[in-house]
């Protein structure tokens, strides 16, 4: 980066979700640093594609960033963290994780209906297999449609002149960032709804081989967000490896007191599913540990929804039809 003044190009993408995060951690940059910057939008595949996000892949919003990170296109880039492959990237470095949004799910329903006044045979749309295997779970009997677009065109499909779904669930977080919570009729409890790894969290990258702007960025980087991010990623790249079901986590990181030498007393709460497609198999289990774990605690709890048969959690129906199945601690 030449001369101090000069104007940092921030990558995002187009949506109006992601522009307005963007702008966000724009404004907070420069509040903390002084330096100005400016959005530099850069279409991905993703947002040429109509077709179901989990049938897209991994990375998809993601691969046109880095691409433009890697060519110098763009001196940093802001992502959805739950975007992220869990790999990481050559060359590349996650400078920040500013503090995370509300991480639950929300729903917004015609005439202001939480989700257990939702009528049997009621249609919910959600792009998420994760939500649609948590949704058929709860044996409430929906209909629940698989659906795409941005967070206009969902919340349309249910409040708009033309809606044709009952309700829409999607992240709460983006509701938040667009200013529009006002429409949530309810925000669910991960008791019902778990999140996905890393949701409501933004990742900050740029190149590796930049330490001026890596010490720069830092200054936007949540301690306590970025090792509840880190046990949820943790535990989806261990399931990952032998797992096809969908899978949720949520990490909570309370602050403790320090103990008698002075050392941090927080601690991590890391709770992970991991549910079959049609529902009717839910594994729930939780660890805790110190945020210094948090890596630890993610693969230990992977290895321990294993031990309950994870891997076997591929949507296979049972004779019992759709509903709930705990085994372990009921979190």
């Amino acid at each position: 980066m030449s001369g101090t003044t000069q104007a940092l190009r921030l990558g995002t993408r187009g949506s109006a979700l992601a522009m307005a995060q963007s702008q966000q951690l724009a404004d907070a940059l420069r509040a903390a640093t002084g330096r100005p910057v400016e959005l530099v939008e850069v279409v991905t595949a993703g947002d040429r594609s109509s077709a179901p996000v989990h049938r897209l892949g991994v990375g998809v919003f993601v691969s046109a960033l880095r691409d433009a990170l890697a060519a110098k296109e763009i001196d940093f880039a802001v992502h959805s963290y739950k975007d992220l492959p869990t790999a990481p990237a050559d060359g590349l470095h996650i400078a920040a994780v500013p503090p995370r949004e509300d991480p639950r799910d929300a729903l917004v329903a015609r005439d202001g209906r939480t989700l257990a006044e939702l009528p049997p045979g009621a249609t919910v749309g959600t792009g998420a297999l994760r939500r649609i295997a948590q949704l058929h779970a709860l044996g409430l009997q929906l209909t629940v449609v698989p659906i795409r677009g941005n967070v206009d065109t969902r919340v349309r499909r249910v409040l708009g002149p033309e809606a044709d779904l009952d309700a829409v669930v999607l992240a709460r977080a983006g509701l938040a960032r667009l200013g529009r919570t006002e429409e949530i009729t309810e925000t669910l409890d991960p008791m019902l709804m778990l999140p996905a790894p890393a949701q409501g969290a933004l990742a900050v990258e740029c190149r590796a081989d930049d330490p001026d702007l890596v010490e720069l960025l830092a200054v936007l980087d949540h301690a306590p967000t970025r090792a509840a991010v880190t046990a949820e990623r943790a535990l989806l790249a261990t399931l990952e490896a032998g797992c096809s079901a969908p899978v949720a986590a949520f990490a909570v990181v309370a602050e403790g007191e320090p103990d008698a030498s002075g050392a941090s007393g927080d601690e991590i709460y890391l709770r992970g599913a991991v549910i079959s497609p049609d529902g009717s198999r839910d594994l729930r289990l939780s660890r805790t540990g110190t945020p210094a774990e948090a890596a630890e605690i993610g693969k230990a709890l992977a290895a321990d929804l294993f031990d309950l048969g994870a891997d076997s959690i591929l949507g296979t129906p049972t004779d019992s039809g759709p509903g709930t199945q705990h085994f372990g601690a009921q979190t």
